[in-house]
């Protein structure tokens, strides 16, 4: 039993309102749920996060059983099911799971959708071979727990992919000095500041060493921090190649079984 369900009920209204990359900035006056509404979302989605498909390299993967912990608006799940893989998807929210079963009908594609918490799976062990989440885990009450079910439902020598997000990051430290140290309250840490003011609530950030900890139970793990657009934001052009991935917000996990 979650310890704070008011929690996990306020991260899941808050993404209700909209599943993360829809938001108007991005699809301008396209129609919701059309074709030119999706494609756009997929090229700001891509074009913010490039490292997505180094990441996932998802056409590696056909014909494996796939489950995707939290779909948002299906535009990796697409990918997933242009790939050939069996797809599976859960997500906190509605609003994502009939968004991705929207996205995928559009091309001709299905896959297996459920609206859960993914704390705990509805799956049987070893039932699926490869488990990708990118960006939702760190949203959770128990992010742990998500971890140590993803590793039960993965097969003996599956794999995870995924990004959570780095505490010790430019990204992060430009919200503590927005939030924090022009805000007068300096002695905020950057994880109360992420906590009340970065997305859903409650959202965590890890350190190199933290997540380490949490895929301690793993057989192989590769963990590596990657810069992103969100990083160098407002800081001048000519340092963008410069800036090394140490200092990036982005934690990106591959660990098997």
């Amino acid at each position: 039993m979650n310890a704070n369900p008011d929690r996990n009920l306020a991260v899941r209204a808050f993404w209700e309102q909209e599943p993360c990359g829809t938001n108007m900035r991005v699809t301008g006056e396209a129609e919701p749920l059309s074709r030119e509404w999706f494609e756009t979302v997929e090229r700001n989605r891509y074009l913010q996060e490039p490292m997505i498909h180094a990441a996932a390299q998802f056409t590696r993967h056909r014909g494996k059983r796939l489950l995707e912990i939290g779909v948002g608006a299906g535009t990796d799940h697409l990918q997933w099911a242009r790939a050939g893989c069996e797809c599976h998807g859960v997500d906190l929210t509605d609003a994502a799971i009939e968004t991705t079963r929207a996205r995928l009908a559009l091309y001709g594609f299905t896959s297996s959708l459920q609206r859960l918490d993914a704390e705990t799976l509805p799956f049987d062990d070893s039932s699926f071979d490869l488990v990708w989440s990118w960006g939702v885990i760190h949203h959770a009450e128990h992010p742990e727990r998500i971890v140590a079910e993803i590793r039960r439902v993965l097969a003996p020598g599956g794999e995870f992919r995924g990004m959570f997000y780095k505490r010790r990051s430019l990204a992060v430290l430009k919200e503590w000095i927005k939030h924090a140290l022009l805000a007068g309250r300096p002695f905020r840490s950057f994880a109360d500041v992420l906590a009340h003011h970065f997305e859903s609530p409650g959202t965590k950030a890890y350190t190199m060493r933290e997540m380490r900890a949490m895929f301690a139970a793993w057989r192989e793990v590769t963990i590596e921090a990657a810069m992103t657009p969100y990083d160098y934001q407002h800081l001048p052009a000519f340092l963008a190649g410069w800036l090394p991935d140490a200092l990036g917000s982005f934690i990106v996990v591959r660990a098997l079984k």
